[in-house]
């Protein structure tokens, strides 16, 4: 599986809240400690529910903690590519 166009600063708030560890999060939001370190590796993107959940235990809004780039997102770009050419030849 590869990474996700997802990217996170969980890690990072981790440590600025005393270091809690991926188990203590997990826990902490109904997932197992893997979850928690695929998902702060960008190997998996959470659910929405999930990423909301991770947001509350640092008390930041959702945009602290998760960023979306559409640049990395393969399969976003190819819709797009593919949407941009039916709506030339529908235009044309």
């Amino acid at each position: 599986m590869g990474k996700t166009p997802i990217s996170n600063r969980i890690r990072v708030l981790r440590a600025e809240h005393g270091d809690i560890s991926q188990g203590d999060l997990a826990a902490r939001i109904g997932m197992t400690r893997q979850t928690v370190a695929a998902i702060e590796k960008g190997k998996y993107a959470p659910s929405l529910e999930a990423a909301f959940r991770i947001a509350a235990v640092f008390g930041v809004p959702f945009g602290e903690v998760f960023q979306y780039r559409a640049e990395e997102d393969a399969a976003f770009l190819k819709r797009q590519k593919q949407t941009r050419k039916q709506t030339v030849k529908t235009d044309g």
